[in-house]
Parts: structure tokens; sequence; C-alpha cells
């Protein structure tokens, strides 16, 4: 099938592997015992796919006001004047304010960091004087509906002096360019670099050198809910509840009660049903910041819900790195040395709290990925530029580390003639060579590194795809096959930060799990829910521990107020950090229910078993059913002595300290088309280690998922500014997702290799694919087109792309000739 792209794609069942599940029977169909393993239907899609999920949007709002946002035009200006008496007299308009209207409320929001040399940038709830980019909030229309608000906002006149821009980050960075910020010394606001060995000599004795300088453009996160806030106000207690569509409520919460002056006690924020955030929805945006005060400030309920349009002008977006990189191996193909010089575009503002270096620092800190790199030398730059900030986005760092070192990879084995699949059993980290501590410090506990390889390679088989290739080839098509093997930090514990230095406990989640009066259970988490199946997976290793029925467990995320601390859900985390505290938190409450138990059936909790919901003595058969403990204990008083009782409530914290490993191994075959330059992915395989497995169906949804974005970011996605800093992708039109044809069949291997160091040997795994499948794609093409002398540096490939490094030669001609 042939889209408007220029990409192709066959369609067919999602295929995967796992021994002993059959992922299309019902749960009662199989083993009644353990639910972990098990492909138990999600208990979300009850609810979300009725219709009835609860979005922000869908909260009753008929008393709160609706705000509008006026947004700047300009790139880089001073405002010189604001013209809103029209405005203001619009029937129906309650409010028109500028940032000097809120300035006393609400103070800027700055990301902090311990890096050295980090340079720090104040985004304030509106312009302060200056914009810095295209869609920058300049005023706040306050209306009795969306519709009133908005026509008003026609009525704002601003008077601007432009200002001068760099919007090319390496100019950016250049001490004579013109600054983003007055303030600041430069525009580069952080500079990393990590050192290991003699980089120069291993490069200087290298028999073989490969470098190139790669690019990987600029996209964003575009989750199916736009971003959408609304701030509820009880005056009588100066308390605020703010419903937000974000990943991170808590740190939301800890960030405006600071900002405001506020005690966390009188300020919840909530995040229910999400419709995707991808790292999108874990920043503090101005929006947000917006509600909060201007509800505060006039003591009524506010609104805010964003459109597709202000979504991709404004929420933050993934990646712009340029990459000049070169390896240094010998004969027999062993890596001698990396290097690597990065310089990303991190936008108009140090995003907070995760600051400016939590995507460029990533890309150097794990771009020796898992293979053994004796000398290593990475130095980056994040630079500001006038566009929209960049952010967390689903992998952060590792699709352009991974892209860059697989490109690498294959570029060397073309040279030395070695297969690339075995350059990189060459070069891959061992079994018996973990844990292996990398060149940056990261420390790989164990996975399945050569194992996934070798299974991808199985399963996709191999030997037999190459000679399928040839044939192909010799009829003149453009077939390739391309690998992409990585590794990845997931759960990670408190000792290492997503950004370094920055003053955020990011590796704790909380428990908060009880057996009310009547018998049910209810857990209550820190994490946050946009698609995952929390409530599903939670409730397997719970249930599990508690010897309970799923359907007798409620669990609670995306509140603030449900537990004393949690930030929330990314990079992999809640499978481990959030299993493992509800794993503490169910083990001793089990053992108080089983003290308790006893006491009522005259036996020991030794004596005693929970299977579905039901404690039963081995030795007499008696038995309590939760509802009949929970009863006893608090309601028939005197049933149960005082110095019997128990607090059935229980609190628990997990911290994995360093957290735990993942990987996988990418391999596609891709036939790109001669007439239209569109790709065709033909076959997808992903052989994967993420732990011990909670629920088989949910990691294949998440792994499909993240593939999509994966194969958005290799052939379509790309997000354009002109050289004044205006968005030239501003719809849908012109920015280009994959559709379901573009999506490939997956053929899934799990392998069951389980985690070593985390409670309950789990691992992360929601954002593989979209790490590993660019730089797959990326030497697929590469491959096809070797015969051709062509190799893939730039992602997205897109259609115009290829025709232009197929024809090089020739437009070059044509240029000369001109």
């Amino acid at each position: 099938m042939m889209t408007s792209s220029g990409v192709r794609c066959a369609r067919g069942p999602t295929r995967m592997r796992e021994p002993g599940v059959d992922a299309s029977r019902d749960l009662d169909e199989l083993d009644t015992g353990k639910l972990v393993g098990k492909p138990v239907r999600r208990v979300e899609d009850a609810r979300l796919l009725s219709g009835n999920g609860r979005y922000v949007d869908d909260r009753p709002s008929a008393h709160a006001l609706h705000m509008a946002v006026f947004r700047s035009d300009q790139a880089h200006a001073r405002i010189d004047a604001i013209r809103m008496d029209a405005a203001r007299a619009v029937p129906g308009v309650r409010g028109v304010f500028v940032w000097q209207d809120i300035a006393g409320l609400i103070k800027p929001a700055v990301a902090t960091s311990r890096m050295s040399g980090y340079q720090p940038t104040a985004i304030h709830a509106l312009a302060n004087g200056v914009v810095h980019f295209v869609g920058e909030p300049v005023v706040a229309v306050l209306a009795d509906s969306r519709y009133i608000a908005e026509d008003a906002l026609e009525l704002i006149e601003v008077d601007y002096t432009p200002l001068p821009v760099a919007t090319d980050p390496e100019e950016a960075a250049h001490p004579d360019a013109p600054l983003l910020h007055a303030s600041l010394k430069s525009n580069v606001l952080v500079e990393r670099a990590f050192v290991r060995g003699e980089v120069d000599e291993a490069f200087k004795g290298a028999p073989h050198v490969i470098g190139a300088r790669f690019r990987f453009h600029r996209k964003t996160s575009l989750a199916m809910e736009n971003r959408c806030y609304m701030a509820e106000v009880e005056r009588g207690r100066d308390a605020l509840t703010l419903y937000t569509s974000s990943q991170v409520p808590g740190i939301i919460r800890d960030g405006l009660a600071n900002l405001m002056g506020m005690p966390g006690n009188r300020l919840t924020v909530i995040a229910p049903d999400v419709g995707g955030g991808f790292g999108g929805k874990t920043s503090m945006y101005q929006e947000e910041m917006l509600v909060c005060v201007l509800a505060r400030k006039i003591g009524k309920a506010v609104k805010w819900t964003g459109d597709r349009l202000e979504d991709l002008l404004s929420t933050s977006q993934a990646f712009d790195e340029r990459v000049s990189a070169s390896l240094a191996l010998g004969d027999d193909g062993q890596i001698l040395g990396l290097r690597a010089e990065v310089v990303g575009d991190v936008g108009a503002y140090s995003i907070y709290p995760w600051t400016a270096g939590i995507e460029p620092v990533q890309v150097i800190s794990f771009l020796p990925g898992p293979y053994k790199v004796p000398c290593y030398h990475g130095h980056v730059r994040g630079v500001t530029t006038p566009k929209s900030p960049t952010g967390p986005y689903r992998g952060v760092g590792r699709p352009t580390s991974t892209f860059v070192m697989e490109r690498l990879l294959d570029m060397a084995a073309l040279e030395l003639g070695i297969d690339p699949g075995e350059i990189r059993r060459r070069n891959l980290v061992r079994p018996d060579e973990f844990p292996y501590k990398t060149a940056v410090g990261i420390v790989w506990d164990r996975s399945a590194f050569i194992e996934g390889l070798d299974a991808a390679m199985e399963r996709f088989d191999y030997a037999a795809a190459r000679r399928a290739q040839a044939r192909a080839r010799a009829e003149g098509r453009w077939i390739g096959i391309g690998f992409a093997c990585y590794a990845e930090l997931s759960g990670i514990g408190s000792r290492i930060s997503a950004s370094p230095g920055m003053p955020i406990n990011t590796g704790t989640d909380t428990c908060v799990i009880q057996l009310d009066s009547t018998g049910a259970l209810t857990a209550s988490f820190g994490c946050a829910s946009h698609g995952q199946g929390h409530e599903t997976t939670l409730g397997q290793v719970l249930a599990d521990e508690l010897g309970a029925r799923i359907e007798d467990l409620r669990v609670v995320t995306g509140s603030s107020a449900a537990v004393p601390h949690g930030t929330g859900s990314y990079a992999s985390r809640t499978a481990v950090i959030s299993s493992g505290a509800g794993i503490l938190a169910a083990r001793e409450l089990r053992a108080r229910m089983l003290r308790v138990a006893a006491h009522l059936l005259n036996t020991s909790p030794e004596d005693l078993d929970i299977v579905q919901g039901v404690i039963r003595a081995r030795s007499t058969d008696a038995s309590l059913t939760f509802p009949e403990l929970a009863n006893a204990l608090y309601s028939q008083m005197g049933r149960v002595p005082a110095e019997v009782r128990e607090e059935l409530c229980v609190t628990r914290v997990y911290d994995p300290v360093v957290g735990t490993t993942s990987s996988a191994t990418h391999m596609v075959q891709v036939e790109v088309d001669p007439k239209t330059y569109g790709v065709h992915i033909q076959r997808y395989v992903i052989a994967e280690d993420c732990g011990r497995i909670i629920n088989p169906l949910i990691v294949t949804g998440q792994t499909r998922g993240a593939l999509a974005q994966g194969v958005g970011a290799a052939l379509l996605e790309e997000v354009v500014y002109d050289a004044d800093g205006q968005l030239l992708t501003a719809s849908l039109v012109d920015y280009l997702v994959p559709s379901a044809p573009e999506v490939p069949d997956l053929e899934l291997v799990h392998l069951p290799a389980v985690s070593p160091n985390t409670l309950g040997g789990f691992r992360g795994m929601g954002e593989g694919g979209t790490i590993g499948a660019p730089a797959a794609i990326a030497n697929a093409i590469s491959d096809a087109l070797a015969p051709l002398g062509v190799g893939i540096t730039e992602l997205p490939a897109t259609p115009e792309r290829l025709f232009r490094l197929i024809h090089a030669d020739r437009l070059q001609s044509t240029r000369e000739e001109a």
C-alpha cells in the first residue's frame, strides 16, 4: 500500500513469542495461580474503549471561566506596547492579563542544576517584556466561554521591536552571536564532556577510522490529547485543585507550590485519564501556571484547553542534534576508540524542571551503547535558539545516540568487509563481563545483549534473508537489511538523576495500601498513567503479593494528594519503581492481615494461606474472606483485643538506587522504490530483554506503539523552522505522522532474563521502539542503497532527502551549470 507520504508498508497480525502463553486466551482459560506473566486484559479498557474515560476536558466546567492565550508571532522581539481595551470591552470577557498583573503572585520557573557552567533561564507565566519564540504566551484572556475569549484575542494589538535571531545552533554558539537572553554570557546553556582512556593514541594507531556528521531533526511528541488544564479554587481555605493532562502531577504540585508560595496541603494536582504523553507532558508549562494563578487571583475556576496549533507551537519538542562522530577500529573490527562532538538545539528555555541538559547530555552519555569502548571522548553543548523549548521525549537522548553508533558500526562493517551482525557480536558486552562499567561510568548490571542479537537473527532467518536480498538485487531492486542494538537504564534509582545536578528525586516511588472496613483494597502510587495500563500491571503485582483477586483491588495513580511524594511516570520507571514500592507495602500488609486472621482462626500466621481473597488455615480448613476480616477488626468491637489489633494501612517507599539495564536488538528489511523514493518496510523483528514480564499483552502494545513513533522519526516526522524562527509545520498537513499502513508488522521475541537487582525482577520497556527503530531503519535504507554509494546520516529519511542523496552529483552539476 502506498500513501501520500511516499512510505509503504505491508500489514498483518502482530506476532509474539511468549513460551507457554497464548495472548489470545482469556485469563480464566489459563492457570488460576499467579497473575504476573499472564495476559490479563486491561482493567482500564472497560471505560476507555467505551468512551467513558474522564479526561481533563471532560470535567464539568459550567461555572469556570475559560482562558485563551495571545501568543507571540515574533521569534525574538521586545514588547513595546500592548493595547487591550477593545478586548476588555467584549461582553462576557472577565479579565485580560499581562505579566505585570500577576508578577507579585507567582515567581518565574527556573530549572536549577549543579552542573558546572550551566546557565538557567527564567520562564515567566506571560512574557516579561521580551518574547523568545513564536508561540510564547503574551496575554491571557478570561471569558464566560472559549469562543468569547478567542474573539477577544483578535482585538489585542501588540507592538514589537524585532531583535536579532540566531536560529542555527552552531552559529548561535559562537561568542559573537546575538544573545537570546540578554542576562546570559552566551547562548550555550550547558556544556559537558566525558573522557576515558588515551583517545588520541587510540585513533593515531588505529588501522581504520570511520566518521561522519549526523543530523537528527527536531520532532514533537504529538499526543492524541492536547494539553489541558483546569484550576478549581476554594476561597475559604485559599486552596487550589489543578486537573492537568500531565505525566508528573507530583512534580507540578511541588513546583507550583513553590512558585505561588502555597503549602502543598492546600494545592492538589490530579492527572485523571491522560491521552498520551511521550515526554511532552513531563514539564511545567506556562498555561499550567496561568490557570492556577488566575483562579487564585479572581476566586473562580479557570479552564484552558489547547488546540492542535497551540500544541505544535508550544508543547516541548524532541531532540534536535548535530553530531560529528568517529570510530577507531582494528583490522578485526574491534572498537579501539570513539569520539563525538554534539551540538543540541534546546530551544528558547532551559525547560522546567529537567534543564537544557536533559536531551543533549544523554546523547553523549549513552553513545557507547551496549558495546565495549575502551577509549572515549564525548563533548556536548546545549544551545538556546528562538524556537519552542526541547524537553524529554520517549527514549531521551538514546534515539540519537543509537542512530549515530549503529550507523558507525554499519559503515565500519562495509569498509572492513565484515557482516553487520558479526561486527556487533565482536563488540557487544558478553554475558561473563557483567556488571560492565561503560566509558562514561554507567553500569550495565546484566542484560541479554548477545542473546538478543542471536535471537533476532534466528527469528529473522538472517542467512535466508541475505540470500533473498542477493536475488532481489540481481533483479535491480533496492532492498536492505538493518540492525540496531541498544541498551538503556530503566527504573533509575536515586543515585542517577535523569539530568545531572537536578534538585529532584526521580529515583523513588511511594505506595500507600490499605484494607478498608468493607474489605476492599486500595493502593495509591505516586506514578501517573497516560496509556500504559498501570491499573492492570500494578494490580497484577499486588494481587499476587496479597493473594487477592484483581477485581478486589483499586489502583489509584495521578494524584499528588494520594501519597506524600511521587514524581510521576517517565523514563521506563513504573514497572520497576512503583511495583517495587507496591511489593514492599503489600508484603507488610499481608503480614499484618495474617496476624489478625491467626487470632480470629485460632491458629498461627504460618498455618495460613491467602488465595483469591480468602484466608484459609491449612490445619483446620477454617477460613475468612477479606470483608469478614475487615468487619471483625474495624466493626466488631472486642473481637480483636487491643494487643492483637493491627493498622491495615501501610506506606512504603522503594528506591532501586541505581536501576537496571534493558536492551534489545531490532532487525528490519526495507525496499526503496526507485520511482517515488518511498520506503517500504517489509519485515520487523525485535528481540528484547525487559526482565520478568508482568503482562505480555501490555508489553507487546507498548513496544508496537513505540515502534510506530520510531518509524515516524525515521521516515516522516520533522518540525521545521525557517531562518527567522517561524514554524513552517504548524498543522498535521505539514507535519506528517505514521498512520496504520505505515506501521509494520511486529515479530516480538521476549528473552526470559530476570533483572538481578530489582524487586520482582522487572525492567522498564516503554521506550525501546523509539530508541532502536530509527537506527535500524536508517541502516536498512543504507544497505539498500549501498550499491549506489549512498548512506544515511540524516533523519528523517524522507523521499525528498533520498532523491537528493541518490542524485547528488546530478543536482550539483545542475547548480554549477546554472
